[in-house]
């Protein structure tokens, strides 16, 4: 008898769906779509993750629906999210509202990056955390390579810089792979 219920419970886990997480991003240079598939193959490292990578003009409502968990991706403009991320927030919320549905039991986070050092990286992604919160959302943030905890994943793509290099593509690699375990222990039926 131990071993029917043991085999009927281990069939059951094997036939729940995977978690779902998708990352939307808008890019307008390829920087942040580059730190997008380093976010992106951290994710799919992970056993028991699905993930769908999709610029925000792209993603569908039924994607936002059936995501466990989602992650914005934007560049800095102004200080702030491009008016097409607004856009993606927005229609984040209306596919929750039209379905009478909230964040509660998904994971958020947000990835950005910045022709300089100081061009509002830290505003911008408080601005899309604070969206996804007020969604309901359960909301992680990244950490560095010193060790320390960050909002999330970003680079410096000015001409004085660098860009999206290793250091940038790793800690991106790493901000997946700790989002995709996160979204994996949040998951909670709807």
């Amino acid at each position: 008898m131990r071993w029917i219920l043991l085999l009927l419970s281990t069939a059951a886990l094997a036939q729940q769906p995977p978690t779902r997480i998708l990352i939307a991003y808008h890019s307008e240079t390829g920087n942040t779509e580059k730190l997008a598939q380093a976010v992106r193959a951290g994710a799919a490292s992970v056993e028991g993750v699905e993930v769908t990578l999709r610029k925000t003009s792209e993603v569908k409502a039924e994607e936002i629906l059936r995501s466990d968990g989602i992650l914005l991706g934007t560049p800095v403009h102004w200080a702030n999210m491009t008016a097409e991320s607004r856009r993606f927030l927005d229609s984040v919320g209306a596919a929750l509202w039209k379905a009478r549905s909230n964040g509660d039991g998904r994971a958020a986070g947000v990835f950005c990056t910045a022709g300089g050092v100081a061009m509002g990286k830290d505003q911008t992604r408080l601005s899309v955390l604070s969206a996804f919160l007020t969604m309901r959302f359960a909301v992680l943030g990244g950490v560095d390579a010193a060790g320390f905890g960050t909002l999330g994943p970003e680079a410096t793509t000015g001409e004085a810089d660098p860009g999206v290099g290793g250091k940038e593509q790793e800690e991106a690699r790493n901000f997946g792979v700790r989002f995709a375990r996160f979204t994996l222990r949040m998951r909670s039926p709807r």
